[in-house]
């Protein structure tokens, strides 16, 4: 890689750093697709949840900030395309429309936002990336609690014990993550 291509400019994303094609579009779109389906198989059910605990949420906040908003909407829409079209590699080797497909719909968008946020330089401190993990987290339950709730006939008090609560550690954790991966990721290239 040469120097110009590791020297991180204003408003570039990770994925920015890489020679720029559309080959280089389309294998970062699909690997992040991919990439989001293996982690979607780390799955722990939850009792009394239709909901299980899977890396799904922080895999797809994780491409959505490292492709930027453009890419990270699209390798979602991969994901939730192919795996609407029977493909077992949404959480616990499902596929289709179930009552969790809702947060699916709320990773599509969390990605692009974080997107957004990463080409502002939000995923370039740690504080500013735990604030973007958080506000991606927020996007996705803003449509998957909704849509569990209606898909399910919980009440929308239920849906949030169901499909809310019991995730807020776990998301805390994947906050943490995304803020030591991808400030640790920038300095790396950033010294090169």
């Amino acid at each position: 890689m040469s120097t110009a291509a590791a020297t991180a400019r204003p408003g570039e994303v990770l994925a920015d750093l890489l020679p720029a094609s559309r080959v280089r579009d389309i294998a970062l779109v699909a690997g992040g697709a991919v990439l989001t389906g293996i982690a979607a198989q780390l799955a722990v059910p939850v009792p009394g949840s239709p909901v299980p605990v899977t890396g799904q949420t922080f895999a797809a906040l994780l491409v959505g900030t490292a492709l930027g908003a453009g890419r990270g909407f699209l390798s979602l829409a991969v994901y939730a395309l192919v795996g609407l079209a029977g493909v077992p590699w949404f959480a616990e080797n499902s596929s289709g429309i179930s009552p969790t497909f809702g947060y699916i719909v709320g990773m599509m968008l969390a990605a692009t936002l974080v997107g957004a946020l990463a080409r502002r330089g939000a995923d370039r401190s740690m504080l500013r990336m735990a604030g973007t993990m958080l506000l991606g987290e927020a996007v996705i339950y803003a449509i998957g609690v909704p849509y569990l709730s209606a898909a399910t006939q919980l009440s929308p008090t239920e849906a949030v014990a169901a499909g809310f609560t019991p995730f807020l550690v776990g998301d805390a954790v994947k906050a943490a993550l995304a803020m030591g991966v991808l400030p640790a990721a920038w300095k790396f290239v950033n010294r090169r």
